[in-house]
């Protein structure tokens, strides 16, 4: 059975989600993160997860504070890893002009990045990897996905394969502005033999 996590629960989720990141006193904004085919407490398609085409979700982004020159992703799971968050993606790089992310960037980095996020560069996911890799909780158990987003006010060039530590220490004191959504997924058992 599936439970659908009230926006107030997934509010209180987005607080804890800014609350972990440790990025030093900075006065920062928040802005709307939002998907297309995605919606903040509820669980997302099987298609962003390796029990189905493991593409990377759409995002778009609205409300960005003045001065924004640049925005990183972080996709992360804080109840798994040890220590926690598990991290599933991150891209960063991203131009400020950008209004969100395409669905499936490329796994390959050295496939080009779709025209709309040119310049744009992946860092190591909780596996190691430069790509995004999408849920895959135990068997009946419901994880939350935090999509965060970040606002910076340089265009700061980053090399590719940061991980969480090198790309949160890379933006401290340039963020002034974060916005999040969190999903939730559940894997279920395929049905080999449908009636």
């Amino acid at each position: 059975m599936k439970v659908i996590v009230p926006v107030a629960a997934g509010a209180a989720l987005l607080l804890i989600g800014g609350a972990a990141t440790g990025l030093r006193g900075q006065d920062s904004s928040t802005f709307i993160v939002e998907s297309p085919t995605m919606t903040t407490g509820r669980f997302m398609p099987r298609d962003y997860s390796p029990d189905g085409r493991n593409l990377s979700p759409p995002l778009t982004w609205s409300g960005l504070p003045t001065g924004t020159r640049q925005l990183a992703v972080i996709s992360q799971d804080y109840g798994a890893g040890r220590p926690p968050p598990w991290v599933h993606w991150i891209i960063y790089n991203i131009p400020a002009t950008s209004g969100g992310l395409p669905e499936g960037v490329p796994f390959d980095p050295d496939h080009p990045m779709p025209a709309g996020i040119a310049g744009a560069v992946q860092g190591n996911n909780g596996w190691g990897l430069p790509a995004y890799r999408g849920p895959a909780p135990p068997v009946g158990s419901v994880h939350h996905y935090h999509f965060q987003v970040f606002a910076l006010d340089d265009e700061l060039d980053l090399p590719p394969g940061l991980d969480r530590d090198g790309l949160l220490s890379a933006i401290d004191g340039h963020v002034i502005g974060q916005g999040d959504m969190v999903t939730l997924y559940e894997r279920q058992p395929m049905n080999l033999f449908p009636r």
